[in-house]
């Protein structure tokens, strides 16, 4: 069995006709915007309800203005997902992130290692802070929320961070749950 016969999911995956039509509508602009449809979007759509209110709420999280800029936001998402083992995030945020930092060579080492990565010590500790969020947040108390706001963070900027890396570990955990696959186009995004 070749990766183009492999299943995108272990649960069912409707097809593009039979789903409700405002998540046809997104899955379509999605599509019509990218050249493709991610594996998310048909994945997720197995449960509308969910797919709304995930779709909702990574909107909320990584369209919005702020402090953070997209690119800093995807590397929330490549870090904390490279230690959660989520493959389909890696690869798919990682090629976002090549098109939102326009360097591939950043994406792919935040993809391995965000700490040996050519990044700014403020970026460093935002992601030291995602990657608590994300595997001890009980751990968490205001020694590191004091060193983000020393370097520039302020409150809605710690919350941002928090969030991304929280509702982030929740895809990663669906994501290998339901053994989502990476869509092939995600290898050649940003590349060149």
């Amino acid at each position: 069995m070749t990766a183009v016969d492999l299943p995108i999911s272990r649960f069912p995956v409707p097809p593009l006709a039979e789903m409700p039509d405002d998540i046809r509508a997104r899955i379509e602009a999605v599509q019509e915007k990218s050249g493709f449809i991610p594996n998310v979007f048909l994945v997720l759509a197995h449960r509308p309800d969910e797919f709304r209110a995930f779709f909702a709420y990574h909107d909320a999280l990584m369209d919005k203005p702020g402090n953070l800029t997209k690119a800093e936001r995807e590397m929330i998402v490549v870090a904390t997902s490279n230690l959660n083992q989520c493959q389909y995030c890696v690869i798919a945020h990682g090629a976002i992130l090549r098109i939102r930092a326009k360097n591939p060579l950043l994406a792919d080492q935040v993809a391995v290692n965000y700490r040996k990565a050519d990044i700014t010590p403020r970026q460093k500790a935002m992601l030291d802070f995602a990657v608590k969020v994300s595997q001890s947040a009980e751990t968490v108390g205001e020694a590191e929320i004091e060193a983000l706001k020393a370097h520039g963070f302020d409150e809605d900027d710690v919350w941002d961070i928090a969030a991304i890396a929280a509702f982030f570990a929740l895809s990663n955990r669906m994501a290998n749950v339901t053994g989502m696959r990476p869509n092939a186009e995600f290898y050649t995004l940003g590349r060149g």
